[in-house]
C-alpha cells in the first residue's frame, strides 16, 4: 500500500495538474486547427460537434492564399519586425549598457524613468505619433510603424538588458582594461558577448510584439498591398457583420509559425535570458 501511495502521490500533484495546464494553454491552438481545416458545413452546422474534424480539408488556406494578399501582409509584417527589433536592440544595448557598468548622477532615475515609459499605454501616443507621421508624409508606409514600434520596444528591451548587463561581472572587463583594451573594445569583444542570451531574449520579445502590434498598423497602414498579417486579415476577412473564420484561423495558424520556430530553435538561451542567467569566469 505504500508503495502504491508512491506511484500516485507524483501523478496527483505534479502530472495531474501539468495536463491540466497544458491542455488550458494548447486548448486555443487546438481550435484555431480544426476551424481552419473545417468545410464550411461542418462549421456553420449545429448538427456537428463543435471539437471534431470529421471532413478535413485545407480550401481554407488555398482561399487565403489565392483571394488576398495574405503573402504579401507576411512579408511585410516579416520585414517591419526585423527592423524594428535590430533598432530596438541597437539603442536599448546603448541605453543600458552606461546604466549597467557606469556610475553618475541621476542614473537610477533614467532606469525609472525607462520602465515607467514602457508602462504608458499605446492609445495615449497614438495621437502625437500620427500628428508626427503626417507632418513627415509617411503615411500609408511601412516606414511608419518601423519608426513607431521602437518607440515602445527600446524602452522594454533597455530594461530587460539592464537587469541582465548587471549579473556579467565586472572583472571580466577590468582585465580586459588592463591588458589594454579600451571601454569600448571591452564592450564590444568582452561584454556583449556574454550576453548573448539577454539578447536573443529581448529580440524574441520585441520580434513577438512587432509582428502582433495592431493599433498603430490599423491606424498608418491603410492600403491592402502595406498591411501587416494582423491587420490584413481583420480587414479583409471580415466584412460587415460576416466572419470568415475558416481563413481568419488560417491566418492566424500561419501568422505564428515564424515566432514557433524562432522559440524553438531558441528556447534554451530565451530562458537564461529571462532568469537573468549567471556567466562564469
Amino acid at each position: 500500500m505504500v508503495q502504491g501511495k508512491g506511484i500516485w502521490r507524483p501523478i496527483l500533484r505534479l502530472w495531474l495538474p501539468l495536463f491540466g495546464f497544458l491542455v488550458f494553454t494548447l486548448f486555443p491552438f487546438y481550435w484555431m486547427v480544426i476551424t481552419s481545416l473545417k468545410p464550411n458545413a461542418e462549421l456553420y452546422s449545429r448538427r456537428v460537434s463543435p471539437m471534431i474534424v470529421y471532413n478535413p480539408t485545407l480550401k481554407h488556406f488555398v482561399d487565403l492564399l489565392e483571394e488576398t494578399n495574405f503573402l504579401t501582409w507576411t512579408w511585410n509584417t516579416f520585414l517591419v519586425a526585423v527592423v524594428s527589433t535590430v533598432v530596438s536592440l541597437v539603442f536599448g544595448t546603448m541605453l543600458a549598457y552606461p546604466l549597467a557598468r557606469m556610475k553618475f548622477a541621476g542614473g537610477g532615475l533614467i532606469a525609472f524613468t525607462i520602465a515607467a515609459t514602457y508602462l504608458v499605454p499605446q492609445p495615449l501616443l497614438f495621437i502625437p505619433m500620427a500628428d508626427l507621421i503626417n507632418r513627415l508624409h509617411l503615411g500609408d508606409t511601412l516606414t511608419s510603424v518601423m519608426l513607431t514600434y521602437p518607440t515602445m520596444l527600446v524602452p522594454f528591451c533597455a530594461w530587460l538588458l539592464l537587469g541582465y548587463f548587471k549579473t556579467v561581472p565586472v572583472e571580466l572587463e577590468d582585465a580586459a582594461r588592463i591588458d589594454g583594451a579600451t571601454r569600448l573594445q571591452t564592450m564590444y569583444k568582452v561584454f556583449l558577448p556574454l550576453c548573448t542570451p539577454g539578447f536573443i531574449s529581448a529580440g524574441i520579445f520585441a520580434f513577438t510584439l512587432s509582428q502582433n502590434e495592431f493599433l498603430y498598423a490599423l491606424i498608418f497602414l491603410t492600403s491592402t498591398d502595406v498591411r501587416t498579417v494582423p491587420v490584413g486579415a481583420i480587414s479583409e476577412l471580415i466584412r460587415g457583420d460576416v466572419f470568415y473564420w475558416g481563413q481568419l484561423m488560417a491566418a492566424a495558424l500561419l501568422g505564428s509559425i515564424p515566432v514557433a520556430v524562432i522559440y524553438s530553435f531558441f528556447v534554451e538561451h530565451y530562458v537564461a535570458g529571462l532568469t537573468s542567467g549567471s556567466v562564469k569566469a
